[in-house]
């Protein structure tokens, strides 16, 4: 039973500390928007794990790099668009059951009927699993503007929020990051984790 529910936390780690891999690379900027172009869809680990590391490596540059990271969302948001409207039957039901997420198709179709607008802006600038916001948009025929006007303000709301906060606070934040990074980055992945249990649960 140990190793069952460990099991979600190793391979989170896993990917968290992949992700967080990138930042010491050339290449960083490209990892930056394919991250986030993954989370929208299918990727489990928020971008802002990388554009906080990228951020406070070179905090004139915050708007470049929540720029790259809002363009990598937005455009993911497409991929999982189409996922809904085109595959749900078989790639987006296989997302929506590898995190659990059945019961949250239901409860956002209902919100999208009510407010389909702010549903996905909402879903954009909180922690709420974005993927389960695109594939269900594209499961229940959001128009395209909708999708691409409220995933452009939230994501980018979102990013661009986190990169100047890192800009204006750059030094005390970095020394935090960097002084309790393990212990950050352990409470990081288990409010990651919560998060899908959030749309699950609290979203009704």
């Amino acid at each position: 039973m140990k190793k069952i529910i460990n099991l979600p936390f190793v391979f989170m780690r896993f990917l968290y500390d992949w992700t967080v891999s990138w930042a010491h690379k050339k290449s960083s900027n490209y990892a930056l928007f394919a991250v986030a172009f993954m989370e929208s869809s299918f990727f489990p680990i928020p971008p802002d794990v990388l554009l906080i590391p990228l951020v406070a490596a070179d905090p004139l540059k915050w708007w470049k790099k929540a720029l790259i990271c809002t363009l990598g969302s937005v455009c993911g948001a497409f991929l999982g668009y189409a996922i809904g409207y085109v595959f749900y039957e078989t790639a987006g039901l296989a997302i929506v059951n590898f995190y659990d997420l059945n019961e949250s198709v239901k409860i956002l179709g209902q919100k999208y009927a009510d407010h389909s607008f702010l549903t996905i802006f909402a879903g954009g600038f909180t922690p709420i699993p974005y993927k389960a916001m695109t594939i269900t948009a594209g499961m229940f025929k959001i128009s395209l503007p909708v999708l691409f006007i409220a995933s452009l303000l939230g994501r980018g709301g979102r990013f661009f929020a986190v990169a100047l906060a890192l800009r204006l606070f750059g030094d005390k934040i970095q020394h935090t990051i960097e002084k309790y990074f393990n212990i950050l980055s352990s409470v990081f992945l288990v409010l990651l984790i919560a998060g899908f249990f959030v749309i699950k649960f609290f979203i009704k």
